[in-house]
């Protein structure tokens, strides 16, 4: 099929890339002439493992195409994916107006027919104002539907490759059956394609996103209440995941949630509750435990170093809000080391992939390393905010014999307390009981 894909963040560019990699034509376009020269030059601006080669080859191939040509895009295209930022605004809504944008770019070239979709987290109800703009700009017939990513950041590939399931608003019975065949070769074991009206498929992304945010926060509320009883977390979690009403996906705890999608996600449908007169309680909940476990975190850091603030130096591994991406949006590193930098402590940090991101995060206030073990030299502490698989079985005779004072502070639970205790190393944690 003839594909083009409207906007080349994260989701714009593993879908254009996964749906060429099925056999599909598909033109990227984006307003960001830097980006797209970039690309064609095989310049990748994001991280996302398998990404890179993907995009390489399929290019080389002649199915990926890139260009800041609306007009070329909807011309050469039956289905046109609309995949731009829909950010938070100061009210906690979601700022839709680049997919308006893109909708009326797209009527003012639209000649024949097309069905045009929504990857883009958006607003239930925005395929009602999506449509109206386009049908106020053309008489060329057209179809619209919702179709919702479900891609996380550091396995968007394999997420895209091999979909729990897809997500399609329509109820027109002849565009249901070209999506169904654009995802056929992403359905060879069994069909996991559900078809719902519009609305539903939007409310249902947002449904998914603060139910996974809502287990992440029970578990760090839970953590909490461990710590005050002695009760270890992780035994806690085991107990809880062999469950299987329950389940044991998203019950990890840790330093909190962050990244472009559950807070933002959370802010809107707390927001459109709000318009509409429903009081989204739990989701309210959920948003402020997550700003409660990043407090705790950093709290028991300063508190440990109180009156020598200004002479401490903080080793810190992980700066992304999750392993496998460049992504430190709310991350909750950045939350807690702005809190260290008010309180003038000095920040040594490495991550394999997010140190420039951070720099400019954090205006330049941080020194970064190429090397996980430099970092430690002459530190009071190591501290861990993201779990990378590098981090996870670490040589702690090094670690003690870099740091002025071994100790680390887990904010991932990476590690065996009593594995860290026999090394001669002073171990904080999420909730694990005392060794």
């Amino acid at each position: 099929m003839k594909i083009c894909v409207v906007g080349v963040g994260y989701v714009g560019l593993v879908t254009a890339a996964c749906l060429a990699e099925a056999g599909n034509n598909v033109v990227c376009v984006d307003n960001d002439e830097e980006k797209i020269a970039g690309l064609k030059e095989g310049t990748i601006p994001i991280y996302e493992p398998g990404l890179t080669e993907m995009v390489k080859y399929n290019e080389k191939l002649g199915r990926l195409h890139f260009t800041t040509d609306l007009k070329y895009g909807v011309d050469n295209s039956l289905i046109i994916f609309l995949a731009v930022g829909t950010p938070s605004t100061q009210d906690g809504s979601a700022d839709i107006s680049a997919i308006l944008s893109v909708a009326a770019g797209i009527a003012e070239n639209l000649s024949d027919y097309r069905i045009i979709a929504t990857k883009s987290t958006v607003p239930v109800g925005t395929y009602k104002q999506v449509t109206d703009i386009i049908k106020s700009k053309t008489q060329t017939a057209f179809d619209y539907l919702s179709n919702p990513e479900f891609l996380k950041e550091g396995a968007a590939v394999e997420d895209f490759m091999r979909p729990d399931r897809i997500i399609i608003g329509t109820t027109n019975p002849t565009v249901q059956k070209i999506m169904k065949q654009l995802y056929s070769p992403f359905m060879r074991k069994s069909s996991r394609i559900l078809f719902m009206g519009p609305a539903s498929a939007e409310m249902t992304k947002y449904a998914a996103n603060t139910m996974l945010a809502t287990r992440i926060s029970f578990m760090n509320e839970i953590s909490a209440l461990c710590e005050k009883l002695g009760a270890d977390i992780e035994h806690v979690r085991q107990g809880l995941g062999s469950d299987h009403r329950i389940g044991s996906a998203f019950l990890f705890p840790g330093v909190g949630f962050g990244g472009s999608c559950l807070p933002k996600d959370i802010r809107a449908l707390i927001h459109t509750g709000s318009v509409h007169g429903v009081e989204m309680t739990i989701a309210k909940s959920v948003q402020q435990v997550n700003i409660n476990q990043q407090e705790r975190f950093a709290k028991r850091i300063k508190d440990y170093f109180s009156g020598r603030e200004s002479s401490t130096i903080l080793a810190v591994w992980g700066l992304a809000f999750k392993a496998k991406t460049d992504d430190v949006r709310e991350s909750p590193a950045i939350y807690c080391i702005k809190e260290f930098l008010d309180c003038q402590m000095k920040i040594r940090a490495y991550d394999p992939q997010a140190a420039s991101a951070a720099l400019a995060a954090l205006d330049g206030k941080i020194e970064t390393f190429q090397n996980g073990y430099d970092v430690l030299d002459g530190a009071d502490a190591l501290v861990i905010f993201t779990d990378w698989q590098e981090f996870r079985n670490p040589d702690f005779e090094v670690i003690a014999a870099k740091l002025k004072k071994p100790v680390i502070f887990d904010g991932r639970n990476l590690y065996d307390p009593n594995v860290v205790k026999k090394a001669g190393i002073e171990y904080y944690s999420i909730a694990r009981a005392p060794v």
